[in-house]
């Protein structure tokens, strides 16, 4: 297999667990199809390993990040998430000066220096270029959440450069009609938008409102409230940049339900920063539900995890999801990678759903495999 070439915009938390992930299971043993590996959802998709993503480009606004090799600038300050590989491997690309746009929120600067960005006065990079150079297929978008135009601005530079996006924040790019429309007629696949975590208040948040609706408990009233101390609960601080989050998490929980609930009964999304809790992330979550007789069914639970490496597992599966839509020729959201891994795919399945359509894919992949090995010259399209 060839590497899959990789580029990172926002070389934060979730980039250093991505990456320290992708070292920590490249000499994962080898196990028989099926086996359980603790940390992943998947060891082998189509071929592909954790091992065989390569990160080619890297782009920041942080001067403590910019032009460090990348390797180092993952554990620069403000980045606050555990350290489980001790030593990355040398070489690897140069964190490049990216245009800041509405990347930073303004009440960050009030904050210490540890706890913030500190902007590089370097020139920003001809990103465009950037990919085109290092060879990229795929960019996975880590930007902070509200950065609305930095996203489009990659978004742009994708399309122009011919790379997929994996949109791992909740900025609508995969789910807006229109720009799916545009990555299918460039004949790019991409996958988004708004990452889960492996095992976090979303995924638990919608697994419990799921149990509710199918033993047939009325879901009456919920609430998920999160709190932590990284820059992503920093700079959702300012309720502006979290219009898009709601909604999605919002979504993510309701769309499993078999009936409606009203706007006033459900409230999800992050709560506050507390500093000291660094990259630990806090979910307190209540439901509340009618059942038999109408009599009342209540839930609460308190989570913790450690919140970028919780993500990173599922990043690490969607980029190669991805990149299978490319080998295959594939353009546009690709449904079942989206529905699977991101909060706000441009079309909800239920989780069983998703996951069955992603053994689809895969056997899909292998049936084009074959095909171009005993026909290198004969056209095969995919009927996913």
């Amino acid at each position: 297999m060839r590497k899959i070439r990789v580029a990172v915009a926002g070389v934060g938390n979730c980039a250093s667990a991505l990456l320290q992930g992708i070292e920590f299971y490249r000499d994962s043993p080898e196990a028989p199809p099926g086996e359980f590996i603790p940390g992943l959802m998947n060891r082998d998709i189509g071929g592909y390993l954790p091992g065989d993503i390569e990160v080619v480009a890297a782009f920041d606004i942080d001067r403590r990040k910019v032009g460090l090799p990348v390797r180092e600038a993952i554990f620069s300050p403000p980045n606050c998430t555990k350290r489980f590989v001790e030593r990355m491997p040398a070489g690897g690309p140069v964190v490049r000066m990216a245009p800041p746009l509405d990347g930073v929120a303004p009440h960050m600067a009030e904050y210490p220096p540890e706890q913030t960005f500190l902007l590089s006065s370097e020139t920003p990079c001809d990103v465009e270029g950037v990919l085109r150079e290092s060879g990229a297929e795929i960019l996975v978008n880590y930007l902070p959440v509200g950065s609305e135009a930095a996203t489009r601005f990659y978004a742009e530079a994708c399309l122009a450069a011919g790379v997929s996006l994996v949109n791992c924040i909740p900025v609508f790019i995969a789910s807006d009609p229109a720009w799916a429309d545009r990555f299918r007629r460039a004949g790019i696949p991409l996958v988004g938008d708004d990452v889960k975590s492996q095992l976090g208040a979303t995924i638990v948040h919608r697994a419990l409102a799921r149990l509710f609706s199918d033993r047939g408990i009325r879901l009456l009233r919920t609430y998920q409230l999160n709190t932590g101390g990284n820059t992503d609960f920093l700079n959702m601080l300012n309720r502006s940049r979290l219009e898009s989050k709601r909604i999605s998490k919002t979504e993510a929980v309701t769309s499993v339900l078999s009936h409606a609930i009203g706007p006033d009964d459900v409230h999800i999304g992050p709560s506050d920063y507390v500093p000291w809790q660094k990259d630990n992330k806090l979910c307190f979550l209540r439901i509340e539900g009618e059942g038999f007789g109408g009599l009342p069914i209540e839930v609460e639970l308190r989570l913790s995890v450690t919140d970028s490496p919780n993500s990173a597992g599922v990043g690490i599966d969607a980029i190669r999801f991805c990149r299978l839509g490319r080998d295959m020729g594939l353009s546009g959201p690709l449904m079942a990678p989206s529905a699977y891994f991101m909060k706000h795919p441009p079309l909800q399945y239920n989780d069983d759903d998703a996951r069955r359509e992603l053994e689809e894919v895969i056997a899909d992949y292998e049936t084009w495999r074959r095909t171009r090995e005993a026909s290198p010259t004969t056209p095969y399209t995919s009927p996913t």
